[in-house]
């Protein structure tokens, strides 16, 4: 059994009990940021090619301490299904559905500050056919504007009902609103109530697995738990920020009910992917808080002979507003 599947089932058996985390790494950018996606090698201080950055995802899966790989379609075909990388693994292999027009980060363009509309590039059919995957990540933006997100959830209607044909499980991730003239001004009620909203009227079987949404502090989170623990809340990463960010956020979110957490750019963007994965787990499983993560993710770059960007006392700063 995948770990993911066993993690949901004990969740779902005893939502106040179970102990389970999952971790996510999302290796989808090339989706949203043409040629900055794969980002800079912190060594060499070049960017990175697709290989390379194919390669990361091929290191992380086999060592084997996260629980979904996100890709993109052209990145599963290579690694899933001509690499057969997840034959023999306990981690699931993901990719993103669609990718709506804010996540189009192209050099010049403004699309990222405009309303987003929804847009899919692959089909169900060739999510589970070419790229070989049954699990897939939906994005919504909502604006706050009834007939954007009226578009916008015709569009996720669509894609739930091409997926039950076409046996694709998915995961839901709701983004803040990214206009700020149309948003709420206290987004993580907004979303809450959104998520609440959209769920009510699916079915048990067509429902995401779990979702992936912005984390917006304690209270926040605790409503959504409060109000359904069933739907296994998630977070997502972010900007790349200092290392305590990461480790901060992951800690808090988990406190107080998260059940999941995806991060793209912390991971590719840390000195070393496979030592900062590790801290993760060892933070999503209890057995480390955030401050200790960074110093021993410091103690052990200093062990590799690897200079981090910051000095620890930089590094141990926390740059972003989690704990709103």
């Amino acid at each position: 059994m995948k770990s993911l599947d066993a993690k949901l089932a004990n969740i779902h058996a005893d939502p106040a009990g179970a102990r389970d985390f999952i971790l996510a790494d999302a290796k989808d950018a090339d989706m949203a940021y043409g040629l900055a996606a794969t980002g800079i090698d912190p060594l060499s201080g070049n960017a990175r090619s697709l290989a390379d950055f194919r390669d990361q995802v091929t290191e992380i899966v086999r060592q084997g301490l996260i629980d979904i790989m996100l890709m993109s379609v052209s990145t599963s075909e290579q690694v899933t299904v001509e690499q057969r990388l997840f034959e023999d693994s306990e981690i699931t292999a993901a990719v993103r559905a669609n990718d709506t027009s804010d996540v189009h980060v192209l050099a010049g363009a403004s699309y990222p500050q405009q309303p987003s509309r929804p847009f899919r590039t692959a089909t169900v059919e060739q999510i589970t056919g070419a790229a070989g995957v049954d699990l897939a990540l939906y994005s919504i933006t909502p604006s706050g504007d009834a007939e954007l997100d009226v578009a916008a959830l015709e569009a996720y209607r669509d894609f739930r009902l091409e997926s039950e044909r076409g046996g694709l499980r998915h995961f839901l991730e709701v983004f803040a609103p990214n206009v700020p003239e149309l948003a709420p001004p206290d987004p993580g009620p907004f979303l809450n109530d959104f998520v609440a909203r959209t769920l009510a009227g699916i079915p048990r079987a067509a429902r995401p697995l779990f979702l992936k949404m912005p984390y917006h502090g304690p209270r926040a989170m605790q409503a959504l738990v409060a109000y359904d623990p069933h739907l296994v809340p998630g977070v997502l990463g972010g900007s790349s920020g200092t290392t305590y960010d990461a480790f901060f956020l992951l800690e808090d979110a988990r406190r107080n009910g998260a059940r999941a957490a995806l991060f793209g750019r912390k991971i590719k963007d840390s000195e070393h992917p496979l030592t900062f994965v590790r801290h993760l787990r060892a933070i999503a499983d209890g057995e480390l808080e955030a401050g200790e993560a960074c110093r021993s993710y410091h103690a052990e770059l200093q062990a590799l002979g690897l200079h981090p960007r910051r000095s620890l006392d930089e590094d141990l700063v926390l740059s972003e507003p989690w704990n709103a």
